[in-house]
């Protein structure tokens, strides 16, 4: 199984970006699908999350900015950044839970990373 992040860039603060993360390889379900980011320095934490029903959670400092979705007959998850911010500069990280049989046993698998820059 891998995930394949795509969508990073060099935006303006102000300006949006939209990420996207597919999973390819032997998968009977997904989980949880989630996006992480880390910033020079400082820890990997938890941007956004969305079960395989669409509930969604967000941190603080994207709530109303960031939408995560996802689109199950794909395996993929999105992540629309608006009104980004320098603060919001990290490599962004996917994230899933994701079973290759019918077997209960759940595995992590995460992206390869992609950077996102906000600056003038």
């Amino acid at each position: 199984v891998q995930l394949q992040a795509s969508g990073g860039g060099l935006v303006q603060p102000g300006g949006s970006l939209r990420l996207s993360c597919a999973a390819s390889g032997t998968i009977f379900s997904i989980n949880v699908m989630a996006w992480h980011r880390q910033a020079p320095g400082k820890q990997r934490e938890l941007v956004a999350t969305i079960t395989y029903g669409g509930s969604t959670h967000y941190a603080d400092s994207v709530k109303g900015r960031f939408t995560i979705s996802r689109d199950n007959a794909k395996n993929t998850v999105y992540l629309q950044m608006n009104s980004l911010k320098p603060e919001d500069t990290a490599v962004y990280y996917c994230y899933a839970q994701i079973r290759s049989s019918p077997n209960p046993r759940w595995s992590d698998y995460w992206g390869q990373g992609t950077q996102v820059t906000v600056s003038s």
